[in-house]
């Protein structure tokens, strides 16, 4: 008889064949192992036993542990998907998730820098070390294109076009353009020239950035890199690569982009996740208002 955690493992492989992206996949496993682990604790012997009723003392389990909403709702997502999957692939005769329903999230303003903070860290590598240089390059596409984290350290060298001035981004299936300006040209250039022939020893590695090894980065080393900075620069609250590409998105929209333009370079699937970042632009109007005029 197949096990929960054999049928989670056929299904987070066929999540990756239909081209879903890595991060996507990874959250999904983690929480379908979550309940994975929950129903063995509770001594079921199959999963194709379990009730709408099970999974709704799952969810209320998860809110006595003190989760987040935020991730109670993903847990949901993940384990609807998970049993859509099994009834159409047959290994359940019943979907038992179809009614289970996701807290109400709210969306939080996310945490940004200001244009002179973002100035200040970018300016934290001094550029007299390979690792320096490449950090720079790094730091400064980053913050240029907004992209997420996961997809900077998988680009490819044919992924950038420094005449055009744009990078191709791809995640999962999906494609978009997203171009840079003249500072992070800059860095690539200097990157490209002084410190990847430093760095990368494989004449086949075809990956635009890489460790001091030569090998691909992991984010959590990236995120590491990203707070040394932070700290070295004096900026106060936690500072990861998120809160540049939130950054990149909002100073956007404060200089007066287009919602939909903001939309295409984040990679969202639909206006309403670029929406947050159109309601920080007016906070900060009402913040000038009140400070600058006379009356108030």
């Amino acid at each position: 008889m197949e096990t929960m955690r054999e049928a989670i493992a056929e299904y987070i492989t066929d999540l990756k064949l239909q081209g879903v992206s890595f991060n996507t996949a990874d959250s999904y496993e983690r929480d379908l192992r979550r309940l994975a682990d929950y129903f063995e604790n509770e001594k079921f012997s199959d999963f194709r036993l379990i009730t709408e009723t099970d999974l709704h003392a799952y969810i209320r389990w998860m809110e006595k542990e003190k989760k987040r909403p935020s991730t109670i709702a993903r847990a949901v997502a993940a384990v609807k998907a998970f049993f859509r999957y099994l009834e159409q692939t047959g290994a359940t005769k019943q979907n038992p998730a179809v009614y289970l329903k996701a807290p109400r999230v709210e969306k939080s303003i996310p945490h940004i820098l200001t244009p002179e903070e973002t100035a200040l860290l970018l300016r934290q590598p001094d550029g007299k070390s390979a690792k320096s240089i490449r950090d720079r390059a790094m730091l400064e596409l980053l913050y240029a294109t907004g992209i997420r984290v996961s997809e900077l350290i998988q680009l490819k060298m044919q992924d950038v076009s420094l005449t055009m001035e744009y990078i191709l981004c791809s995640q999962g299936t999906r494609e978009r353009v997203v171009p840079f300006g003249r500072t992070a040209k800059k860095a690539l250039e200097d990157y490209l020239k002084q410190a990847r022939p430093a760095l990368v020893k494989d004449p086949e590695c075809g990956l635009l950035f890489t460790n001091l090894s030569g090998q691909k980065m992991s984010r959590q080393g990236f995120w590491k890199l990203v707070r040394q900075y932070a700290k070295a620069a004096g900026i106060q609250g936690e500072i990861t690569p998120h809160t540049l590409r939130h950054s990149f998105a909002a100073h956007l929209v404060n200089n007066g982009a287009d919602l939909y333009a903001v939309q295409e370079m984040m990679g969202y699937k639909d206006l309403s996740a670029a929406q947050v970042y159109a309601k920080m632009h007016h906070v900060s109007v009402r913040e000038v208002y009140t400070k600058t005029h006379p009356r108030e």
